[in-house]
Parts: structure tokens; C-alpha cells; sequence
């Protein structure tokens, strides 16, 4: 890669002021005064654009698909018609409605909603909680945190296959150009509350490396990736530890001379966006040496925490584990949060929707209400966004594929639920609605980044101040904040 002509600042850095010079012009590039004249946009201060409502985010994917009918969007229509096609119910085929193209698109070029015939829902549904919600008999520990929770039953998006997933943290569909994912997005926009910490972390584990793209800072910059975080405090780094018996002061010295020679050079080179992200990785690396296994102990809490999470269930402890090292990390000033509460596709029950469904929810259910509680009696829901949400919901018909057993539902874009919980989100709500069949998203309809701009929104930041000279992008990449449900 060839290097940029060295700057008349630059020279002058390396010939007339020398070493001693190095900590001045880092301070002068903070403070904006050195970094005028190198960049060709005025980057973010690190300030909100307006005052906030929120401080951090924690953003809970569940991957695959989780049906909206089983779990917060019940249509009794599926019990009544159950085995009939969309055409002899006598009501309106949904697949001839103008929404159906308007919010298809697909990259395979299948169509798999043709499959019409009604499966019944799988599992039973009260209300619950002042607000009367009604919540799946598989979620009851959700079930009783209703009242607090601001659930949307009107998502939708326009890919019909798993690259859906990485739309829900994008905002672009697989056939556009990319874009940063959300939490790049806080990220770049916002200063650290804690410098000893990411400012966006991801939690979690996953078998196909795709998924990195759901916290890929693209044009922004690597400086602005989610940082992988393990849940073991002995090796919260597995890439970010000293070598086998290399002393701390051994390190510190290391780190002294790279962060020298880097200073150097970027004096030297101050358009170099590669080398300044590089050089905040290894400072921000090791800083998080002693900060990281602190924040991921989770010895330090009490039994009773742990057991609120689930943590003493083998059944929930995994997910139990990666929500109460959200908090920790929330709590100490970490922004974003990505919390990959499942595996790859957990929830994308082709067949087998009853048992695989019943399972899955078994083991977010304790954990995802574990986290609302604690939120709310520690008194950081005044300052934590918890959005709980997926890729796409399950067709009313049943998956009747050749090879299939009709057991289950297949992908559906076109309607579908997630919830929102803290920080500037009105409590006890639903908003929006599909229709009879839970087939299209018709009252107050909200593609994906709708979600977004809620919370750029509460965390204070206005997406139009953000863009990047020759990056475009399009009215729906920001969205609009979802009012109804916002304080």
C-alpha cells in the first residue's frame, strides 16, 4: 500500500519539533485543532447531538427467526381455520395484497410464501400484567415482566433468507451496497464513558463467521468494530494477552515503545485512517488487560443475582451468563452491547417448530427477564436501552416443502414482533399490528431501521450529522424513530 506525500505539518513535526512533541500533538488531534486540517469532514465530537434519554444500549439478537404467533402476537384466526388454504378461509389471500411484492425481495429467487395451507398455533397464550399483554405460555417469566416492556408486533423487512440478519444490524439488504453495522454507528458517534472499555462489545458465540458482519464498522473504520468478548475472566483476550512469561513491566515497556514509534508516524501521516485505528487498538488493548476480567468476573455478584438470571440452571445458564455480563459492561460505561442470545439459526424451525420453539424459549426466557429486573432495581433502566429482537418471523401456513413434515413455519419478512425495555421507552404498550392471519405488518408498519433510529434517537444522536462525504446514504438507512412507544 503506498503512502500518502508527507504533509508540510508532518515535516515540520518530524524535523523541528521531535520526540518531545509527540504527547502535544496527540492532545491537539483530542482537541480537534491538528485534526481540521487532515480530514475532509468535521468528525464527531463524542458529544449527543441533543440531550439523551439513554446512555448504553443492550441490543439481544436472537438468530433464525422466532415465530411472532407463539410468542407475543397471537391470532386466534390460525386455531379456526387451521388446515384450510388462505383462498377457503374466504377472507383476503394475503399473498395478493400490493404489500406482498412491495415487501419481497429475495436473492435465491424463491417464493417460498406460496405455501397456504393454515397451521394452528402451537401453544396457548394469556394476558398478563395491568396492560393485559398477552404473552405465549413458553415465555412466563416475560409474561410477568409486561408492564415494563414496549412491544412492537409491526416489523417487517424485505429479505426472505438468512442475510435478513445481518439487514436487522445493517439496515442494507444483501444485494445493496453495505453499510456500517448500528452498534459502528454509536460507536463513531459517541465518546467512551469508560476508555478502559469498548465502546461496542460483542457477546456471544457462532458457528458461521458471517455473523461478523452484525458488528462490521465497514467504511467507518476498524477502530469502530465490536470488540469479541469471551466470557472466561482468566482470558476475557484470547488476542490481547502478553506472551507466556512476558513480566507486566516487560509489557508496559513494549507498549511504551510501539505507542512512540506509532506517534511517529502518525505525525507523520496524519491522513492514514488505518494507522490511527491501529493505534487505538494496541492502546485500547491494553488498557482492557486489567479492566476486562474485572467487568466479565461474575463471581463478584451474588447468588441471588446469579439465580435471577438463571445462571444455576444448566438449561439457562449460558444466555444467563452473556445478559449479566451485559449489565456489568453497561454499568461500567460500555455502550453498545451486541448479545448473541442463541446460536447460528437457533430459532429457525422448518419442522419441529412445538419442540424446538419450547426449547429455545426455555432457555432466553428466565435469563431476558432476569435482565429487566435487575435493570430495574439497580436503577440503570434510567440509563440502559435493552432492545430485544430477530431477523424475521414464521409464516401462518405451514412448511409443506418436499422433505419437510409439516411440523413447523418457514421465514417471514412481512410481519413480525420484537420489544423494547429502559431508557426512554414508555412501559407496558404494544404498538402496531398485523393482520388477522399474523401475515402482514398493517397498523404502523416499521422496516428495520426504524429500529435504529429509536436508538440513535434516545441516546441523543441525529443520523444526518453523521454522514461521510461520498458515503450515500438513503432515507431508509436512517429510518424514522418510532415515536409511539418513546417518553
Amino acid at each position: 500500500m503506498s503512502r500518502p506525500q508527507p504533509t508540510r505539518r508532518g515535516f515540520l513535526a518530524d524535523t523541528g519539533m521531535g520526540c518531545a512533541a509527540l504527547a502535544l500533538g496527540d492532545l491537539l488531534w483530542r482537541d480537534g485543532i491538528a485534526r481540521a486540517g487532515a480530514d475532509a469532514h468535521a468528525r464527531p465530537d463524542g458529544k449527543p447531538h441533543f440531550a439523551p434519554k439513554a446512555k448504553s444500549v443492550i441490543w439481544v439478537f436472537l438468530s433464525g427467526g422466532v415465530s411472532q404467533l407463539e410468542t407475543f402476537d397471537p391470532k386466534p384466526a390460525l386455531d379456526k381455520y387451521a388446515g384450510k388454504t388462505y383462498k377457503q378461509t374466504g377472507r383476503p389471500n394475503p399473498q395478493d395484497s400490493p404489500l406482498f411484492l412491495k415487501r419481497s425481495r429475495s436473492v435465491v429467487g424463491m417464493d417460498r410464501d406460496l405455501y397456504t395451507k393454515i397451521m394452528p398455533l402451537q401453544v396457548g397464550f394469556k394476558k398478563h400484567g395491568k396492560s393485559g399483554v398477552e404473552v405465549s405460555d413458553w415465555l412466563p417469566h416475560l409474561a410477568g415482566c409486561v408492564d415494563d416492556l414496549a412491544v412492537v408486533r409491526s416489523m417487517y423487512t424485505t429479505d426472505n433468507d438468512h442475510a435478513a440478519e445481518f439487514q436487522m444490524h445493517t439496515g442494507r439488504h444483501a444485494l445493496d451496497e453495505k453499510q456500517p453495522a448500528l452498534g459502528s454507528w454509536v460507536n463513531y458517534g459517541l465518546g467512551s464513558l469508560n476508555e478502559n472499555l469498548p465502546r461496542f462489545a460483542f457477546l456471544g458465540q457462532y458457528s458461521d463467521t458471517r455473523v461478523k458482519q452484525n458488528f462490521d464498522p465497514d467504511y467507518l473504520g476498524s477502530e469502530h468494530a465490536g470488540i469479541e468478548l469471551s466470557l472466561d475472566p482468566a482470558n476475557p483476550l484470547p488476542f490481547g494477552t502478553p506472551g507466556k512469561g512476558v513480566l507486566p513491566k516487560e509489557q508496559q515497556e513494549q507498549f511504551a515503545l510501539v505507542n512512540e514509534l506509532d506517534r511517529l508516524a502518525a505525525a507523520r501521516y496524519p491522513n492514514d485512517e488505518r494507522l490511527r485505528a491501529r493505534i487505538a487498538a494496541y492502546q485500547l488493548a491494553y488498557r482492557m488487560q486489567t479492566a476486562a476480567p474485572e467487568a466479565l468476573d461474575l463471581s463478584k455478584e451474588t447468588s441471588e443475582t446469579q439465580k435471577l438470571y438463571g445462571i444455576d440452571n444448566p438449561i439457562t445458564a449460558v444466555y444467563g451468563r452473556r445478559l449479566l455480563t451485559a449489565r456489568r459492561l453497561a454499568e461500567r460505561g460500555v455502550r453498545f452491547s451486541l448479545v448473541y442470545l442463541s446460536k447460528y439459526g437457533e430459532w429457525d424451525s422448518h419442522t419441529e417448530l412445538k419442540t424446538n420453539h419450547a426449547l429455545s424459549c426455555s432457555r432466553v426466557d428466565k435469563p431476558l427477564a432476569g435482565l429487566v429486573h435487575d435493570l430495574k432495581r439497580t436503577g440503570l433502566d434510567k440509563d440502559v436501552l435493552v432492545v430485544c429482537l430477530t431477523e424475521f418471523g414464521r409464516t401462518p401456513a405451514v412448511e409443506d416443502r418436499k422433505g419437510f413434515n409439516s411440523t413447523g413455519r418457514d421465514h417471514h419478512p412481512h410481519g413480525f414482533t420484537i420489544w423494547f425495555y429502559g431508557a426512554g421507552i414508555k412501559r407496558g404498550v404494544v404498538h402496531g399490528a398485523t393482520d388477522e392471519l399474523g401475515f402482514h405488518a398493517v397498523e404502523h408498519p416499521h422496516y428495520v431501521t426504524d429500529v435504529h433510529a429509536t436508538v440513535m434517537n434516545r441516546l441523543g444522536l441525529d443520523f444526518h450529522k453523521l454522514e461521510i462525504p461520498g458515503r450515500k446514504r438513503l432515507d431508509v438507512d436512517r429510518g424514522n424513530p418510532i415515536a409511539e412507544i418513546m417518553t
